[in-house]
């Protein structure tokens, strides 16, 4: 398939997921969400890592304020993304406080630039990994920018999807480049994608 009609096709494909993340019932939605972060704590990858590198969720995604605040109660660390400007890269810092965030990039939920905070080191990490859907093999539909794609190309920690059951699919388009999740977790179930750590 030639590269503008698989764009075309991703860009359909956002449209779709948005659609029905934005329709879903807010009880049920927030019973969904409350499910995969129970979830996502029982994971023997979450009790493995020592820091937890998670994205600030926005309204269409899954939350994780929940995770956040779980993580904090467990001891560990929590660092979350920041874009770094005029580039397609991004890094991670801990916070300590929903506090430490301010609206950056695209307007979502960012640290300041600190280098005290800066993570360096992501050995015993867990990444969760935000998407629009994930297929059973791991691979994800992301928001289009790349900013996820080229820190995972190097990231060699626990990569887990989280997921509403409504947006995953049994295949979706991706390049040889991308790197699928090990693990998918929505609130009905956990799946094994097949990738080896």
């Amino acid at each position: 398939m030639p590269i503008e009609d698989i764009r075309k096709l991703k860009m359909r494909l956002r449209a779709q997921f948005r659609a029905i993340r934005e329709e879903m019932d807010p009880t049920a939605r927030a019973e969904a969400d409350r499910r995969i972060a129970d979830t996502v704590r029982t994971l023997w990858q979450y009790r493995a890592s020592q820091q937890i590198l998670v994205y600030v969720s926005t309204p269409i995604e899954v939350d994780t304020y929940r995770i956040i605040e779980q993580a904090w109660a467990d001891g560990k660390r929590v660092a979350v993304p920041r874009c770094v400007p005029d580039t397609r890269n991004m890094e991670f810092y801990y916070i300590e406080s929903m506090d430490d965030l301010s609206p950056g990039s695209f307007g979502v939920l960012e640290p300041q630039e600190d280098p005290a905070r800066l993570v360096s080191d992501f050995s015993k990490s867990m990444c969760l990994i935000p998407a629009f859907s994930y297929d059973y093999t791991g691979y994800r539909l992301g928001y289009g920018k790349g900013y996820y794609d080229r820190f995972l190309a190097r990231f060699t920690g626990y990569m887990i999807g989280i997921c509403y059951s409504a947006c995953v699919r049994r295949y979706l388009p991706h390049g040889r480049f991308d790197r699928p999740v090990q693990l998918l977790v929505t609130e009905n179930y956990i799946r094994r994608t097949g990738r080896r750590q």
